[in-house]
C-alpha cells in the first residue's frame, strides 16, 4: 500500500512548502491568503504554539483555496486534535509507533521524516513514498540526499531544515526531492507586522522557483 498517494498531489504542487510558527490566531487567515495570492497552496502550520491547532482551525474554515497541514506532530492525541480542526495532511520530524497507528486510522496523510538510510527504508516499508528529510542540512544535505538517491530510488524528500531561498534551487534539482520546506517565505518579523504584501512577494518568489531549476 502506498500511504503517500494522497500526499502526493499536495507536495507535487508547489516547490516550497512554507513552514510556519504563528503566535496569534488572528495572523493565520490573513497570511494563508498571502500565501495562496503567491502560489503557494499548501500551508505548514507547526504544533510549536498555543496557537497552532486554532489556526490550522480559521485557515481551513476560512481560506478554501489553502491546503493547510499541520507541522511537528509528535502524537496520537496531536493527530486526532489537529483532524478535527481541519488539517489535510500531517509531518512530523520523525515516526514513532503511535504516530504511525494514528496513520493507519486516519484518512489524512502523513508525511514522516526520515534522517538516516535506515529510518527511511522503515518507513518505506510502512508504505510512505514522500518522505520529510530532517534536519536536511546537519543531517547532509544535498551530498547525501545524492548518495541515497541510487540505493533508495523508491523515495521521494521534502528536505526541511536549514533551507533558505539560496540553496532550495539546488535541493530542487535533485531527482528525489519532490519539494523542500522553508520558514524564509513567512518571517517572524512580517508576520508581527502584518506586511502581508512582503509575504505575497517571498511567495511569489518560492513558487517561481519550480521544481528542477532556479
Amino acid at each position: 500500500m502506498n500511504r503517500s498517494e494522497a500526499l502526493a498531489p499536495i507536495v507535487e504542487s508547489v516547490p516550497v512548502v512554507p513552514v510556519v510558527i504563528l503566535d496569534d490566531v488572528a495572523t493565520a487567515v490573513p497570511l494563508a491568503r498571502a500565501l495562496v495570492a503567491g502560489g503557494l497552496r499548501a500551508v505548514e502550520i507547526t504544533l510549536r504554539t498555543d496557537a497552532a491547532i486554532a489556526a490550522i482551525a480559521a485557515i481551513a474554515g476560512e481560506v478554501k483555496d489553502a491546503v493547510v497541514g499541520a507541522g511537528t506532530v509528535l502524537t496520537r492525541e496531536q493527530w486526532a486534535a489537529c483532524e478535527k480542526a481541519g488539517a489535510r495532511y500531517m509531518v512530523s520530524p520523525g515516526s514513532s509507533p503511535g504516530l504511525l497507528e494514528a496513520a493507519r486510522n486516519s484518512s489524512v496523510p502523513l508525511m514522516p521524516g526520515a534522517a538516516t538510510a535506515s529510518e527511511a527504508m522503515q518507513l518505506l516499508e510502512e508504505g510512505y513514498t514522500i518522505q520529510k528529510f530532517f534536519p536536511a542540512e546537519p543531517a547532509g544535505g544535498i551530498p547525501y540526499l545524492k548518495a541515497l538517491a541510487s540505493p533508495l530510488a523508491g523515495i521521494r524528500f521534502c528536505p526541511t531544515g536549514g533551507i533558505g531561498v539560496k540553496n532550495a534551487p539546488d535541493y530542487l534539482k535533485l531527482a528525489n526531492v519532490i519539494c523542500v520546506g522553508g520558514s524564509w517565505v513567512a518571517p517572524a518579523d512580517a508576520i508581527v507586522a502584518g506586511d502581508w504584501g512582503r509575504i505575497e512577494k517571498l511567495a511569489r518568489e518560492a513558487s517561481a522557483l519550480g521544481k528542477g531549476g532556479a
